[in-house]
């Protein structure tokens, strides 16, 4: 009498595991807030519900509207500029080991700064609040990418590359057809991070621009409720800096399996 084979789930089943759970567990929990609320008449300038909060939300998009489009457009060209500059940087790092050797710690010193002591002095001495806050996030983005494609660019196969250069192959030919699609992996995981890292870099900034953010991002929006005390406005404001971190990190996910899911280990379906 021969085993049965164990059949594989169905991908359907996985899919409805993967979003129903997590969306099950969020609706219970903003369930359980609002009844603490309701049953603790807890005041909304302590604590407001989700149903106060999201009321607050369409009543004041007319000002968050603006402002999470000003932390967007902060945070997407912090992040591009991080792309452009670490992805360069690290070819040049793969090209020539000395030149990682001597740049590398100075990146390494930049990431472990915390950008909110260098975030008033970035503010202080560029008289561009938008560049300031530029500068600002793209310091925090940048090194993810960096370090995880300088790590992928250094990770190719040695056996490919001896191949390569056995057939005579010019440096920028190995460079295109064995280090780059060997790094795009790592390229990918060090875009996911970065990405959440701007957001967080544009809000730290604007936080510490203050008053001099009038009008600006999500983050002026924070303190001036706080300074109003208009609770419900401030947990609307960081319910759309948490949404659109999420948003983020799904669609640079959604575009890492994209670019993976023919061919890379990570990103192949694997029958359970």
């Amino acid at each position: 009498m021969s085993a049965e084979t164990p059949q594989p789930r169905p991908r359907r089943e996985s899919l409805w595991l993967k979003l129903g759970a997590p969306i099950a567990i969020g609706i219970l929990v903003l369930a359980g807030w609002e009844a603490m609320v309701t049953v603790y008449q807890i005041p909304w300038y302590i604590l407001p519900g989700p149903v106060s909060i999201a009321q607050t939300l369409v009543r004041d998009w007319h000002m968050l509207w603006p402002s999470l489009v000003n932390t967007l457009q902060v945070t997407a060209l912090a992040l591009g500029v991080a792309v452009v500059g670490g992805f360069s940087l690290a070819v040049l790092f793969a090209s020539a080991r000395w030149i990682e050797l001597s740049l590398f710690p100075y990146a390494v010193i930049l990431q472990v700064t915390p950008i909110v002591a260098i975030a008033p002095l970035i503010i202080v001495y560029v008289d561009n609040l938008t560049v300031a806050l530029l500068i600002c996030a793209w310091i925090v983005a940048f090194f993810p990418i960096l370090s995880n494609t300088t790590i992928g660019l250094n990770s190719a196969d040695h056996n490919l590359l001896d191949l390569m250069r056995l057939y005579g192959a010019r440096r920028w030919q190995v460079l295109w057809f064995i280090r780059i699609p060997g790094a795009l992996p790592f390229f990918l995981g060090g875009l996911r991070i970065s990405g959440g890292l701007a957001l967080i870099g544009a809000i730290v900034a604007e936080f510490v621009a203050g008053g001099a953010g009038s009008g600006s991002g999500l983050a002026f929006r924070i303190l001036e409720a706080s300074y109003r005390l208009e609770i419900p406005r401030m947990y609307a404001a960081l319910f759309l800096i948490s949404g659109t971190g999420i948003v983020i990190f799904l669609f640079f996910t959604g575009l890492s399996h994209l670019l993976l899911r023919r061919w890379h280990e990570s990103a192949i379906k694997r029958e359970s």
